[in-house]
């Protein structure tokens, strides 16, 4: 067998990639040379292990952890699929641990500083397919104000995620998605504590009519004072009594 480590400068030993590793690299780029896009699909695990001359358990596993980063998607009876994550820059944490008390409130705080901007830069492009869209998942929560959380709390996510989409910011984008995506749990209690649904729709409101408008900045200053509103109420009802 192999060294697994190959010594490098200064006799500091650098890991060589695994086979999976390499396995991971050879189907992405097995993806995009083919030119495949998300939706598409991908040849079954022993068709991919026999080109890549590998067992098929080795290409199984090589395969659950392009799953894991969400670069395909694994459809039990279906079939394997190209995901949108295959595109993704930054990379969220498969296993996430869950967030408490404090970091509730960090995870706010996190989105203060990364929100504002981006609904800036909506105002600023405001193309016609993202102010739909913005539009479009407003209407949708205004329906769900009286319904279940669940399908509220779906819908502003979309329209924070539509507002990053519409800043054409895709870095940005993703560290949001990332936030909103790995962290949905906490977003949900986040909106169980803030419980004020029609408040918040308003600030949402808010926020999309300075973003047709093309107010940059007052379109910033609207979001930061909605995810500073909801930061103080949540702070305030996690507060020792």
């Amino acid at each position: 067998m192999a060294d697994p480590a190959v010594a490098g400068d200064a006799g500091t030993e650098v890991a060589r990639p695994s086979l999976s590793d390499a396995l991971q690299v050879g189907i992405v780029e097995l993806i995009r040379g083919e030119g495949l896009e998300p939706g598409d699909r991908l040849p079954a695990a022993r068709v991919l292990a026999d080109r890549f001359a590998v067992a098929t358990p080795t290409m199984r596993e090589a395969l659950r952890r392009l799953q894991a980063t969400g670069a395909i998607d694994i459809r039990h009876g279906s079939g394997m699929y190209v995901n949108a994550g295959i595109d993704r820059l930054v990379m969220a944490n498969p296993n996430p641990p869950r967030l408490g008390g404090e970091q509730l409130v960090q995870l706010l705080e996190a989105r203060l500083l990364i929100e504002p901007h981006l609904a800036g830069l909506a105002a600023e492009h405001r193309g016609a397919a993202a102010r739909a869209e913005l539009r479009d998942t407003l209407a949708t929560a205004e329906r769900c104000l009286a319904g279940n959380d669940q399908r509220l709390h779906e819908a502003n996510m979309a329209f924070h995620r539509a507002v990053a989409t519409a800043s054409g910011h895709r870095i940005l984008r993703e560290v949001l998605d990332s936030l909103l995506s790995v962290h949905a749990g906490e977003q949900r209690e986040i909106l169980q504590l803030f419980d004020d649904r029609s408040r918040d729709h308003v600030e949402h409101r808010a926020v999309l009519a300075a973003i047709e408008s093309g107010q940059r900045e007052r379109a910033g200053e609207l979001m930061r004072r909605h995810l500073e509103d909801v930061t103080a109420v949540v702070r305030g009802r996690l507060a020792p009594s």
